[in-house]
């Protein structure tokens, strides 16, 4: 069974983008890799943007750190659904996340998925795109989620969204030591 497995994080000291997912679904924990299950659509989304000169699989992950991203999620537990997730465990997720930030120093934190970031970090009229306050120094970012199940944003809408958090991130100036 995948249920409670977890995923290590893609990440190294001094990325550009640290993209953080809510938490790994059964599928991902199956595999042993972030954004993995068929539909999801990261990874396209990912090269759309301008991220990676090619589409990536989530097989591929760890080559995200030769271009300056990583991945991290707010509960690395898998569960079916986030919705199994209480408020509690999320907010103790932003703790952990905090501490991740402040250890690795990532310019950015990017979150797939804007629900999850509200409970987290207690910010109910958060929307997409960059947030006012910082994490520990990072520009956090919301993003929409780009699993298949959450079908309330269309493939072109997912790039515009990544592609206006990497023209940030590219104009932010910081080198990422990847």
């Amino acid at each position: 069974m995948a249920a409670g497995r977890r995923i290590p994080d893609v990440i190294a000291p001094g990325l550009r983008v640290l993209f953080c997912g809510i938490n790994p679904g059964l599928y991902s924990g199956a595999v042993g890799h972030h954004f993995a299950r068929p539909g999801n659509r990261f990874w396209k989304v990912l090269h759309r943007s301008g991220f990676t000169d090619h589409e990536l699989s989530p097989f591929d992950d760890r080559e995200l750190l030769d271009v300056g991203i990583g991945i991290t999620n707010l509960v690395n537990r898998t569960t079916a659904s986030a919705a199994e997730l209480d408020p509690a465990e999320l907010r103790r997720g932003a703790s952990r996340l905090a501490t991740k930030v402040v250890r690795y120093r990532p310019a950015f934190v990017a979150f797939a998925g804007m629900g999850a970031y509200r409970t987290a970090f207690r910010r109910p009229h958060a929307t997409l795109g960059r947030q006012p306050e910082t994490l520990r120094g990072a520009v956090i970012w919301l993003l929409p989620n780009p699993s298949g199940a959450q079908a309330a944003y269309q493939l072109d809408d997912m790039v515009r969204e990544f592609r206006g958090l990497r023209r940030a991130a590219d104009e932010d100036g910081r080198q990422c030591v990847c």
